[in-house]
């Protein structure tokens, strides 16, 4: 009895099924990366989205109704935000809607976000009790004030 070898078509089939398993599993790979990255850029630009409603917020001054935009670097790539503020039913309450996008693909947006801004209550004044409270200058602390 001769030994006896693999023909070349058992050969042929052998390589055909291993090279379809291989193109699956990189096929699997490269959609788990985009997947990542598309997770990531979304992560970043909801903490942007937040970050301007945030932002708006403590500036203690009544947003405008209309839209704005800008940019702003973040996480090594650049981003476009754009709010919108519009009116509610409520005079002192308006709503803020934030979309952002990558500066690269602005048409894409990634994440929007939207939020409730009460009007800032008016300035109170400082009393001269509080430790670093301002006087006018013409004005002596009460007896017994700490300075």
């Amino acid at each position: 009895m001769s030994p006896r070898g693999f023909t070349l078509l058992e050969v042929l089939v052998a390589l055909t099924i291993v090279a379809l398993g291989m193109l699956a599993v990189f096929t699997q790979a490269g959609q788990s990366t985009h997947a990542t990255v598309l997770i990531q850029e979304r992560t970043l630009a909801s903490w942007i989205a937040g970050n301007r409603i945030t932002e708006v917020a403590l500036s203690r001054s009544w947003p405008e109704i209309g839209e704005r935009g800008g940019e702003v670097e973040y996480g090594g790539r650049r981003w476009r935000w754009r709010e919108v503020v519009v009116a509610t039913p409520s005079p002192a309450l308006r709503r803020i809607d934030v979309s952002v996008a990558l500066a690269d693909r602005p048409d894409e947006v990634l994440h929007t976000a939207s939020g409730f801004l009460g009007e800032p209550p008016p300035p109170m004044p400082v009393s001269p009790w509080v430790r670093g409270g301002v006087l006018d200058g013409n004005e002596a602390l009460p007896e017994g004030a700490v300075q």
